[in-house]
């Protein structure tokens, strides 16, 4: 009972305190707002999508989209796992990498991932943009010899910073239309 007691006085004083300083600020219940100070600046959105041919069955290609087997064709792809701590592939794993082009590192997390439609999707954030990566597979044939992976990164600024490096990063990803993407995983299927 003590506890019970000690708590609810506990949240009266918080609440009471949070109160007068919101209502003093002209934030809390009265009312009165101020306004968030905005800049001048308006983001856009950046998509590009290519779709690369890859040689095996979908169970195979599907999961080297993960960050633990994308790293079997992408060796300089080296994630520091945040969630779970079993690196249990699902929504909501979390891990960070390196970041390049003046941002330091990049925050992932996966916020879809169904292995019966062979999708997976991240969102990626830096202090000055975000996007998603979505990577969507089917099967390309009736053998199943070969798998169409459709992969598109949608770009969001936060700042203007934010916004030319958008534009620089989309650039060099489609350069070649993500064909490097495909010889390298082709290179890595044959083993």
């Amino acid at each position: 009972m003590k506890h019970l007691i000690l708590s609810t006085t506990l949240l009266i004083l918080l609440c009471s305190c949070g109160h007068s300083q919101n209502h003093q600020s002209g934030h809390g219940h009265s009312g009165h707002s101020q306004p968030i100070k905005t800049s001048n600046f308006k983001s856009e959105k950046i998509t590009k999508s290519a779709t690369i041919t890859l040689n095996g069955n979908i169970d195979k290609v599907f999961p080297l989209f993960n960050p633990i087997d994308e790293q079997k064709w992408a060796p300089m792809f080296k994630p520091h796992f945040i969630y779970p701590s079993d690196n249990t592939i699902q929504e909501g794993m979390s891990f960070k990498t390196a970041g390049h082009g003046g941002e330091t590192e990049y925050l992932w997390i996966i916020t879809k991932y169904t292995t019966t439609t062979h999708l997976i999707q991240y969102l990626v954030s830096t202090a000055n943009r975000y996007w998603t990566i979505t990577v969507d597979c089917k099967q390309a044939d009736k053998r199943a010899s070969q798998t169409l992976a459709k992969i598109t990164y949608t770009f969001y600024a936060l700042n203007k910073k934010g916004k030319a490096i958008n534009k620089k990063a989309i650039h060099k990803m489609y350069a070649k239309n993500l064909k490097d993407w495909e010889k390298a995983i082709n290179t890595y299927l044959k083993k």
